[in-house]
């Protein structure tokens, strides 16, 4: 089980630091996740914060592996390592 995941974004450095946590029972898990100014101009142009940005790499993660074997901490662009078309499936 997932269950719902939130994203809660804020400035930080020259990007932002975001906090997911993904359903809400007593398995949740909390993850933490920084997106740079320069991956959130690429991926999503226009777009003045990540957190759209974040749930949707959350939900194309959710849809390939359980929420326990995300990692705790990452930056967004680390997800191109472990799933190589990621990028190319969640830019606009």
């Amino acid at each position: 089980m997932s269950g719902p995941v939130t994203v809660a974004c804020a400035a930080a450095g020259v990007g932002w630091s975001c906090r997911v946590t993904v359903g809400d029972d007593p398995g949740a898990t909390t993850h933490g996740v920084t997106v740079s100014r320069e991956v959130l101009a690429r991926l999503r142009p226009g777009d003045d914060t990540p957190d759209a940005l974040v749930a949707d790499a959350f939900a194309f993660l959710l849809a390939r592996e359980p929420r326990e074997s995300i990692l705790r901490s990452f930056e967004l662009p680390d997800i191109g390592r472990y799933f190589p078309e990621w990028e190319r499936k969640i830019a606009r």
